[in-house]
């Protein structure tokens, strides 16, 4: 059985975690908030998510996870079978959590702290912002999957991806990244319709005070 070693509060721990659900695969979640070398020794760099595979092989980041997950359980592919258009989905992928995520997340210790980010900082996640946008209504379909009229993994990345997006943007920048890409906000509402999707948010609403805990522990001055 596979074990998924986080906590409900990541939108990562939650990608992977909606992909485990939707395969319908066994698998049994590790509350941790990582640290320390025992952790690094299952996730290299100490980030969340990682998983230990059923012949207890370690593995981190969430791409690589998610590839894995689809290559060794097969049944409801979330890839297409041609090679091309799976790289079109991986590029979708890679373009939101690069351009998207990756800028948004460089607002959330402003957020935590109740404060405003520097103009400076806003300026230059604003600009990579822009340019994600950009291409995401270049490649981005909803007809009525992201990709077009079947549903892929790029639906479940990028709506976990999108969260970091719509949590933080708009109170730090003034900005509804998602509303500027067409047809994304409905998308997104669909997408949260799912009984996958609620009991991912069930799971993350309830972490959440636990998770808060840890980051006031974290940020507090050292005895």
């Amino acid at each position: 059985m596979i074990t998924l070693h986080g906590f409900a509060a990541s939108n990562y721990y939650n990608l992977v975690k909606h992909l485990l659900l939707y395969k319908e695969l066994p698998f049994q979640e590790h509350l941790t908030y990582s640290g320390g070398d025992e952790w690094k020794a299952i996730s290299p760099v100490g980030k969340i998510p990682a998983i230990t595979t059923a012949d207890g092989r370690y593995l981190s980041e969430s791409s690589v996870i998610c590839d894995f997950i689809e290559e060794s359980y097969p049944a409801k592919p979330l890839y297409p079978a041609d090679a091309g258009e799976r790289a079109a989905i991986r590029q979708i992928m890679k373009i939101a959590e690069l351009y998207l995520e990756l800028p948004s997340r460089r607002l959330i210790p402003y957020a935590f702290s109740g404060k405003t980010a520097p103009e400076d900082i806003q300026t230059e996640v604003s600009k990579v912002l822009t340019r994600g946008v950009g291409a995401m209504q270049r490649l981005c379909k909803f007809s009525p999957w992201i990709a077009g009229d079947q549903m892929t993994l790029a639906d479940i990345y990028v709506y976990y991806v999108n969260t970091i997006v719509n949590t933080f943007c708009p109170s730090q920048l003034n900005r509804d990244i998602l509303a500027e890409i067409p047809g994304m906000k409905a998308w997104t509402a669909a997408m949260s319709e799912s009984a996958i999707a609620q009991k991912v948010e069930a799971d993350r609403v309830a972490n959440l005070p636990d998770f808060m805990a840890y980051v006031k522990a974290q940020q507090a001055p050292k005895a």
